[in-house]
């Protein structure tokens, strides 16, 4: 096959078929670390209510390489526009209270892959 051959998809058309979903990801530091014990239960409970009203992709802390405490959290929003996503970070108990302040990006995700296993047996399920 010639490097002139056509028959091989471009680039372009590979993207044009993947997923493409916009995402929004809010990265969060600590701005001071005094208070954040008090309102980890409201930045906790403001997470899973975003997480039931489908709105929260994922979330978590990210580490250092050789540490084991989080330097930094990590906040994948499902939101219809960057505004949408800046007045839901902005909510979040940290930011709100001073805490935490945040970088927001917009993310497309294009390839990828998760796995869901559900047991009917016992009606369990686990992400792999």
């Amino acid at each position: 096959m010639s490097q002139s051959d056509t028959s091989q998809p471009t680039a372009q058309d590979m993207m044009a078929s993947m997923l493409g979903l916009n995402l929004y990801v809010v990265i969060t530091q600590p701005v001071r670390g005094e208070g954040i014990a008090e309102r980890l239960k409201d930045h906790l409970n403001y997470q899973i209510k975003l997480e039931q009203e489908g709105k929260l992709f994922g979330a978590g802390p990210m580490f250092g390489e050789d540490d084991d405490r989080p330097e930094a959290g990590l906040i994948i929003l499902r939101a219809k526009d960057r505004d949408e996503a800046r007045a839901l970070a902005d909510a979040d108990p940290f930011h709100s209270s001073g805490l935490r302040s945040y970088t927001l990006k917009r993310w497309k995700l294009n390839e990828g892959s998760m796995t869901f296993k559900v047991n009917y047996s016992d009606q369990t399920m686990s992400v792999l």
